[in-house]
């Protein structure tokens, strides 16, 4: 059964790639019930959609494109073998670890109802690797492994807000029928400009992402 492993919220620290500020990056496990909901518009201040949770950078990361963050626990076992460590439930940074279910190939727009509460959640983008993962993980060449590994994890906006725990289910309840998955998009981000071609027509698409691919169409017409 597809579900939720664990939920997981920040415990702040000063962001190891700039020790002046602090991060959210270092999330772990937390028990009980957590309200989800909508944080608002990306910017300065902008918040994670979990109660509790913080975001470090409001200018790169959260708001309502990115309220929350899954990765696949299947994910962090296959990290875990090719860094040589063991990969705990938060460590990349996710909200959300998930259980049975390929977030890779999850297409952008599929919405997930989790739990009972009522809270479901539609897909928007790929998360991208920053300075401050790779320092917070200490691993040299980091960014570039994670690169071309392409398997990113993906940000999800609040369609229903509710709350979500651990061991709650999760059903997909739309797939879009464009096939573009967070796998594709990640790569047009990172790899192969050309595969943002379209992706501007992309409802659910996190809105940067579409000026983006809107700007590669303006400059090729």
């Amino acid at each position: 059964m597809s579900h939720v492993l664990s939920v997981n919220v920040a415990r702040p620290r000063a962001n190891p790639a700039k020790p002046s500020a602090t991060t959210g990056i270092d999330k772990a496990p937390t028990d009980g019930a957590v309200l989800v909901q909508a944080p608002g518009s990306p910017g300065p201040g902008a918040g994670s959609g979990l109660a509790g949770d913080i975001i470090g950078n409001g200018k790169l990361h959260g708001g309502g494109d990115q309220a929350v963050y899954a990765y696949a626990r299947e994910d962090l076992d296959n990290w875990s073998g090719r860094l040589d460590r063991q990969i705990s439930d938060g460590m990349f940074g996710e909200n959300l670890t998930t259980s049975g279910v390929d977030v890779t190939t999850a297409v952008i727009g599929e919405r997930w109802r989790i739990g009972s509460d009522g809270l479901v959640l539609e897909l928007t983008a790929p998360r991208t690797p920053c300075k401050t993962f790779a320092a917070w993980l200490g691993i040299p060449g980091l960014i570039k492994t994670f690169t071309a590994a392409a398997v990113p994890g993906a940000y999800f906006r609040v369609i229903t807000p509710g709350h979500v725990r651990a061991g709650d289910s999760i059903t997909v309840t739309d797939r879009p029928d464009h096939g573009v998955t967070v796998q594709t998009v990640f790569r047009a981000l990172l790899t192969d400009p050309s595969l943002l071609d379209g992706l501007q027509y992309i409802d659910a698409l996190a809105e940067d992402i579409k000026r983006k691919a809107r700007r590669r169409a303006e400059r090729s017409a």
